[in-house]
């Protein structure tokens, strides 16, 4: 009786530990599951869709965190759109997922990032600190965050051989699908812009771009099919600012579209708030060309009836036309 009571303890005993180690490896596999999910969706925020030609590759990958959290770690990310022209290259990328709600990914990048375009565009970025944080669902992607302390960015292009280098104290970047559509919403704050060679274009200042890309919502999750490539893409842009302080504001707003070759055009309102302000800054930054900006001051006060004016400007193809008729530069494709 005795020997038939230990036989049933220690097969109640086996059961048990069959059930933990069942237990055990069932979650560990759903962890190993949940961490090939997070290098998906991390990797598709970067433009990662093979099907299309685009790729992203994590060098070195590792995944950390078990059993309570999910990381995964690579030395160095780069994306390759080869249908479009574009590639790119990042520092290492560490992201992190809590087990409890894989679907809520924070993630950090290193610089620097170097991006080039088959139209000849280059831009090359470092910064301080990156941090980002995404919400995946069933569609993919849904929105995401980042945070970017100390940006310095250089873009060079071919077409006109011009380099402009653009640093910023503190950058917002939000991203969100609207139905089919992305809206994006962009802040760069104590922000210096300048043109290689020549002296500084603007003082500091604070810029915001507010922005719909009309169908494109699978830019952010790798389902779109043109990647991140702006090729064919129509928008509509809320505002795209420059602030000075002191009410010195500069504006634009409209609808615009790039075509298949890099091209902008448009439909936009520029609108300029304390038109002297402004005159006078850019005279002090480019004395030789004073008496020109002293003229076109009066000519936008005259418009705009005082110390504010707007204007309608037209793109076309690049062009760039005030009033619909008056060229008054060119954009080169991206």
């Amino acid at each position: 009786m005795a020997a038939s009571s230990r036989t049933g303890v220690s097969g109640k005993l086996w059961l048990l530990a069959s059930g933990i180690v069942l237990v055990i490896a069932l979650y560990t596999a759903g962890w190993f599951y949940a961490a090939s999910l997070l290098r998906e969706k991390t990797l598709a925020l970067l433009g990662s869709q093979e099907q299309r030609g685009i790729s992203a590759i994590c060098d070195d990958a590792q995944y950390r965190g078990y059993p309570f959290r999910i990381g995964l770690f690579c030395s160095k990310v780069s994306v390759d759109d080869r249908q479009n022209g574009i590639s790119a290259t990042f520092g290492s990328l560490r992201s992190a997922a809590q087990v409890y709600d894989p679907g809520h990914i924070v993630w950090e990048l290193d610089s620097p990032v170097e991006v080039r375009t088959g139209h000849g565009l280059a831009l090359s970025t470092t910064w301080e600190n990156f941090q980002s944080s995404l919400i995946a669902k069933l569609r993919g992607v849904e929105r995401t965050s980042t945070v970017i302390d100390g940006a310095k960015t250089s873009i060079t292009s071919s077409a006109t051989g011009q380099t402009f280098n653009l640093a910023s104290g503190h950058t917002e970047i939000h991203l969100r699908q609207n139905g089919n559509d992305l809206d994006a919403a962009v802040s760069l704050q104590d922000t210096d812009l300048m043109v290689k060679d020549m002296p500084q274009l603007l003082p500091r200042l604070t810029a915001n771009l507010d922005v719909t890309l009309i169908n494109r919502a699978g830019m952010i999750d790798g389902s779109d099919a043109n990647g991140l490539a702006l090729y064919g893409t129509e928008g509509q842009m809320r505002t795209l600012s420059a602030d000075m302080g002191d009410g010195k504001v500069i504006s634009i707003s409209g609808p615009f579209s790039f075509d298949e070759d890099g091209y902008l055009s448009g439909r936009l309102k520029l609108r300029i708030e304390q038109i002297d302000a402004w005159r006078d800054s850019l005279s002090e930054a480019f004395p030789q060309i004073a008496p020109m900006l002293g003229t076109a001051g009066n000519m936008l006060s005259a418009l705009g009836g005082g110390k504010n004016a707007s204007l309608d400007l037209s793109i076309k193809r690049g062009k760039v036309f005030a009033g619909g008729f008056i060229q008054i530069g060119e954009i080169p494709p991206i």
